[in-house]
């Protein structure tokens, strides 16, 4: 019954979820927790699973349209690569608990989604869309890879709201934040499988479950790429942030019971 679920709630999620650039495990933190009863830490290398197994379906409908090809994917790549993988290790060892965990996600997403949908209800205010410096770029990938190796996501995740808020129309951002998620969740869950070998506990992630997951988001994802053409860009920056805004209240709300 937990796979059954598992697999509709990925393919749900990442419909909506995939035309913004976003692989859908960051939503799919809640059900896992809250519904499916995936323990923590397990729940990190297993959102990571889902990324791996989910994200080739709206990659390969991306790649159909020559949307993966340019610099800012490889720059997303390179930098959010080796930030995950220290953020798997900070994940382990130095935030184990539930709390803490919700109380990092709440403190990440709550701002994020509020500046999306500001930003874009405020169209006078936004930038001119341009692409921010090379080094820029790969200094905030970093950073955000080590965010989402801590919180599953694969880092991509966050990166696509910080860009699209910035202005960068979500056309462009969609397919690279896609690609540097599902390279980085591969790197990720790796990392956390290894890291089972020599800790106690639930590090390693639910592969039945994952994978479940994933095979949802693996349909999901190639519809909502295909979706994204016929949706209003306004539309999916609103719907972007209007999701982080309900996750980071959710587990601000649970962080205090």
């Amino acid at each position: 019954m937990n796979w059954a679920t598992g697999l509709a709630a990925g393919l749900l999620i990442a419909v909506v979820t995939a035309p913004v650039g976003v692989s859908g495990a960051v939503f799919l933190l809640p059900v896992q927790l809250s519904v499916l009863g995936v323990p923590s830490p397990a729940v990190t290398p297993t959102n990571l699973l889902y990324n791996v197994v989910a994200g080739p379906g709206a990659l390969l409908r991306y790649g159909r349209a020559g949307l993966l090809r340019g610099s800012l994917t490889r720059r997303l790549v390179a930098g959010t690569l080796p930030g995950v993988l220290i953020g798997a290790v900070i994940r382990v060892f130095a935030l184990p608990g539930a709390t803490v965990f919700r109380v990092l996600v709440a403190a990440l997403l709550m701002p994020l989604g509020a500046w999306l949908v500001l930003r874009t209800l405020r169209p006078a205010e936004r930038t001119s869309g341009t692409e921010p410096s090379p080094r820029a770029l790969s200094s905030l990938a970093l950073a955000v890879g080590v965010v989402g190796g801590i919180y599953g996501i694969g880092g991509g995740s966050i990166l696509g709201p910080i860009l699209v808020g910035r202005g960068m129309p979500v056309t462009k951002v969609a397919p690279a934040a896609l690609a540097a998620t599902f390279v980085t969740s591969v790197a990720g869950a790796t990392a956390f499988a290894l890291l089972s070998l020599a800790e106690s506990g639930t590090v390693a992630p639910d592969w039945g479950l994952g994978i479940a997951c994933g095979l949802g988001g693996l349909i999901g994802g190639y519809l909502g790429a295909r979706l994204q053409p016929r949706v209003p860009e306004t539309a999916l920056r609103l719907l972007l942030g209007s999701l982080a805004l309900a996750v980071g209240a959710l587990y601000a709300v649970q962080s205090v019971r």
